[in-house]
């Protein structure tokens, strides 16, 4: 498997964990009688604050899924991976990275790490589609 496909994995299998993560605490909160099932926010501004982070990063990690997703896989299917290969797995640790900080907290700093992160996934999908163009143009 190349490094394009364990990213794409990885961020799918990432994007599962933090829904299993943002369930475990709708789900303390259920049974400590703080609200009922049905009673949940799609957007968690009724939860307590690390229960907003963790709906925010989740909703976060599904918006920011299609475009990688896309280019690596036109990547694949065009026999192009070694454009993505090279960056894949640090695209995958930027986006982990930035969740995990979007959980843990938001102070001044860790909220400019977190859009570091996130510009240094932009980058990454700007060399990806200027590279890809580049391949499959000629």
């Amino acid at each position: 498997m190349t490094s394009t496909a364990i990213a794409i994995c990885g961020l799918v299998v990432w994007a599962v964990l933090l829904s299993f993560v943002l369930i475990t605490v709708r789900m303390s909160s259920v049974f400590r009688d703080d609200k009922a099932l049905n009673e949940f926010h799609a957007d968690g501004r009724d939860m307590a604050e690390i229960g907003l982070r963790i709906t925010r990063a989740h909703a976060n990690a599904l918006e920011n899924l299609a475009l990688p997703a896309a280019l690596m896989l036109l990547a694949i299917v065009t026999n192009n991976s070694e454009v993505t290969s090279g960056l894949a797995t640090t695209f995958l640790g930027c986006r982990v990275l930035q969740s995990v900080i979007h959980m843990i907290s938001i102070s001044g700093p860790m909220v400019m790490l977190r859009g570091a992160l996130f510009t240094a996934q932009q980058i990454i999908l700007i060399i990806w589609a200027m590279e890809l163009y580049s391949a499959l143009a000629f």
